[in-house]
């Protein structure tokens, strides 16, 4: 997408966000309640139109593609599905849209772990059922791309694991997804890619990304000098100017134990260096307006009780 902006009157929604999303990598989308976050997404696939500003797959846009879901694959809201409908009549009504047949359908629905329900209600399921359900009818056309927002809202830890698999088997594959949560831990583990989006403008986070993702190891040896070097032939990236102390390097302390262990340096410290998580570094960049009562404000407004 290019400059993309969305306004409500006066108020600037979307503002000029700019990114791509690239063949075979998984981007996370971030943003607190308000953010713009859903708003970019739903005119990325035609649902809002959009001020100014352009978003193209493989250059075309998406109300331009001849048969949109056999190239994208969206799950925006799982709660528009109709509740008096059946799981399989949901799912065949998608599929004559996008032109696969019953065993296509039955595919989807085996790929989700829905074939034991498809006579059920839709609005018998639990969300994550539902969402299991928005989910198949996605990838019935065999996309190459899945937008989806909140995927993970209702799964069990389960089916959170499931999605993530998921997820990264369709980008293994050469599928490009874009994918918004509130479930950070999960987007640290699987995204190649994060875009954070704060009060309409977005920005690419991707040294945040690599700075929670890549484990960097502390250590001190008898001979740093001879382990520094070590480090180095290896091809391990060394942080830390020589005759620092602690040795930092951009390796798992598994890793680092092991080629000192090799080299014959005896290490008299060795940890992980401790980093702010995702979480922490997300609610930094986007604190502020959206930012509640803290802790102690929150107890003392719940109980009445006067602060000392």
């Amino acid at each position: 997408m290019e400059h993309l902006a969305k306004s409500y009157g006066p108020l600037r929604a979307v503002d000029d966000v700019s990114f791509t999303c690239q063949p075979g990598t998984i981007t996370g989308f971030l943003g607190p309640n308000g953010s713009g976050k859903s708003t970019t997404l739903r005119m990325l696939v035609g649902h809002t139109r959009p001020s100014s500003g352009s978003t193209t797959f493989d250059g075309r846009r998406f109300v331009d593609l001849p048969q949109p879901g056999r190239v994208v694959g969206v799950l925006l809201d799982a709660s528009a599905q109709h509740p008096g409908r059946s799981v399989w009549e949901t799912a065949r009504l998608a599929s004559l849209v996008v032109r696969v047949g019953r065993e296509r359908t039955r595919e989807c629905l085996a790929a989700v772990g829905l074939s034991g329900v498809m006579r059920k209600r839709v609005g018998s399921l639990s969300l994550g059922m539902r969402q299991r359900l928005g989910l198949a009818i996605a990838i019935l056309g065999f996309p190459r791309f899945l937008i989806l927002d909140e995927p993970a809202n209702g799964l069990d830890p389960e089916g959170i694991r499931w999605l993530r698999e998921f997820l990264l088997a369709f980008a293994s594959h050469g599928g490009t997804v874009l994918v918004s949560s509130h479930q950070l831990s999960e987007i640290e583990a699987m995204a190649d890619q994060l875009i954070i989006i704060d009060r309409g403008r977005a920005t690419n986070a991707r040294s945040l990304l690599a700075e929670v993702q890549d484990p960097v190891s502390l250590a001190v040896s008898e001979n740093d000098q001879v382990l520094h070097q070590a480090l180095l032939s290896s091809g391990i990236t060394v942080l830390s100017q020589l005759g620092t102390t602690p040795l930092r390097a951009q390796t798992t302390t598994a890793d680092l134990g092991r080629l000192a262990f090799a080299a014959g340096i005896a290490l008299t410290y060795l940890a992980p260096e401790k980093v702010p998580s995702l979480e922490d570094r997300f609610l930094t960049l986007t604190s502020g307006e959206y930012a509640g009562l803290s802790s102690e404000q929150l107890f003392h407004a719940a109980s009445g009780e006067p602060r000392q």
